[in-house]
């Protein structure tokens, strides 16, 4: 039952994160996605350890989200800056 929750949060996350994403969206977007299916992972596999993977999940998903979409806008900013001559 916990492995069936867990694939069911991890669907959902990556569900819900991409939508914002397309194959040739800003990074951004793409970090956002990817940190957050990494973050999902890594924390339902750390989760379960503790007897918590859903709220692993979550929390890995949430944080590597967040991680992802700074990191992203970084490489964006720096794009921008490239392509206007700074």
């Amino acid at each position: 039952m916990k492995k069936a929750n867990l694939a069911i949060a991890a669907g959902l996350c990556a569900l819900a994160l991409s939508n914002c994403a397309e194959p040739t969206g800003p990074n951004t977007q793409r970090g956002a996605v990817t940190g957050g299916l990494a973050g999902a992972v890594l924390g339902g596999i750390v989760g379960h350890q503790s007897g918590r993977a859903l709220e692993g999940a979550a929390i890995g998903a949430a944080a590597g989200g967040g991680a992802g979409a700074l990191y992203g806008n970084a490489q964006d900013q720096d794009q921008r800056r490239y392509n206007n001559g700074y």
